[in-house]
């Protein structure tokens, strides 16, 4: 298996591509490695990211079949049993990185700010769970001038958002505490811009 620091650059290397289209394209998903990772799998790395039909994370990698660990929840957000499958990526496939995933114009985060701001309507109890986990994220920054700048307000609340999700992945598991400290693992933040396609790797430790 490659290093946390190796699969990082695999992981900019491919956003590259992905940014100039220049793609590999099908040979990521010949028949052949269809029947060879029929026999088992060895995911470089993991990618906990937003459920946003905007951000699939093989594509704009420009990674293929067995290559990528995916776990997509609204908001890219930290609960139990994603840190479990987290911890199942690395524990059972010997993964060393994890990105979380975030982007830009995230509907949990305007979610969030409108739940705040009680700007929108009611939220069901089931969505109300997703913008609770976000909410730490973004209500200390509504103490400060970002309240009268929505979209401002929104573009630091990503990243807020981001760190937390890291940080509770780096401290919130014995396992995968233990990984960092004796094998390398790492755990990476990394924002998605719409707008550009670039994968900007800011919360890196």
């Amino acid at each position: 298996m490659i290093s946390a620091s190796e699969a990082l650059e695999r992981l900019r290397q491919g956003n590259r591509r992905f940014v100039s289209e220049q793609r590999n394209g099908g040979q990521h998903a010949s028949q052949n490695r269809r029947r060879q990772l029929a026999e088992g799998q060895e995911p470089f790395a993991t990618i906990l990211g937003c459920s946003d039909s905007r951000v699939p994370a093989e594509i704009i990698f420009d990674q293929g079949l067995g290559d990528l660990f995916v776990i997509r929840v609204a908001g890219n957000i930290i609960a139990p049993s994603l840190v479990g499958s987290v911890e199942f990526a690395a524990a059972r496939f010997g993964t060393p990185l994890v990105v979380v995933l975030g982007h830009t114009q995230c509907g949990a985060i305007a979610a969030t700010i409108e739940e705040l701001t009680q700007q929108g309507g009611s939220q069901s109890p089931n969505l109300l769970s997703i913008v609770n986990r976000v909410r730490p994220s973004v209500l200390p920054l509504m103490g400060t001038e970002l309240r009268n700048d929505l979209k401002a307000l929104s573009r630091e609340a990503v990243r807020a958002n981001i760190r937390a999700s890291t940080n509770h992945l780096r401290h919130g598991s014995e396992l995968m505490e233990s990984l960092i400290e004796q094998k390398g693992f790492s755990v990476v933040g990394a924002e998605y811009s719409l707008e550009t396609g670039v994968v900007d790797f800011f919360d890196i430790a």
